[in-house]
């Protein structure tokens, strides 16, 4: 199974944002850290805002934050949010085009092995990926909260 780019920068966002607490980060930070693309943090933060786990506040100094503690936001469901539902195969599409498909058996094998997936995603959060928070911030160049500002 292959996570999209979208997953992957989502993770990355909240990453960024668990690293460095009580404080905001632009888009524009976040994107420079990692070399990725604004355009793209962008319809992330747009999503992950709608679902609750980022904060995007708006004006001078607005900027993106974690909506809840790195140890509430758990794995599997940011997972879930940004890939929706497995279909690991073109029997899981409502329209797949499968002879066998009343017949098949893969279905059900590859439905155990999504749920698998998400199992392993689901004992884990944000606050379990950021454990090395001083490596991290070392790596994405963050300045320390003293440097920088403080969210409100």
């Amino acid at each position: 199974m292959r996570l999209k780019t979208f997953t992957d920068y989502s993770l990355r966002l909240l990453i960024f944002l668990a690293a460095r607490p009580q404080r905001r980060a632009t888009i524009a930070e976040v994107a420079e850290a990692f070399g990725i693309s604004e355009s793209h943090l962008m319809k992330v933060s747009h999503i992950l805002g709608k679902a609750g786990v980022l904060a995007n506040v708006r004006g001078k100094d607005g900027g993106l934050e974690l909506a809840m503690a790195p140890k509430e936001i758990n794995l599997g469901d940011v997972v879930r949010i940004t890939e929706g539902a497995p279909r690991l195969a073109e029997c899981f599409e409502p329209d797949g085009n499968c002879r066998i498909a009343r017949s098949c058996l893969l279905r059900s094998v590859l439905d155990d092995a999504a749920q698998a997936f998400y199992g392993v995603l689901d004992r884990f959060t944000l606050e379990d990926l950021t454990r090395n928070r001083a490596a991290l911030t070392r790596m994405l160049a963050i300045p320390s909260p003293a440097h920088g500002r403080r969210a409100s």
